[in-house]
């Protein structure tokens, strides 16, 4: 399942540079992250990097993109093969 951004963000820049897969972007007016991307940092962590260093508990699981732990890494593999 890839991850989304609530309005609750302050734009504080700590979820992006974590990201390996370059998901996370500067939106307006509060970051954003690209479900085609978003792999939950399955395939490079065990688990989510953004939501480890945001202070404010505002990256949860984007209930459009409902993914298998599978489908989360055949997405790594495919961004990083």
């Amino acid at each position: 399942m890839a991850l989304m951004i609530i309005e609750s963000c302050t734009a504080c820049d700590a979820c992006e540079p974590v990201c390996p897969n370059e998901a996370i972007s500067v939106g307006d007016p509060i970051y954003i992250i690209d479900p085609m991307k978003c792999t939950q940092c399955v395939g490079e962590e065990d688990e989510p990097q953004c939501r480890l260093v945001c202070p404010e508990s505002c990256i949860v699981d984007n209930p459009d993109w409902v993914e298998s732990e599978e489908e989360l890494q055949a997405k790594y593999d495919a961004l990083h093969g």
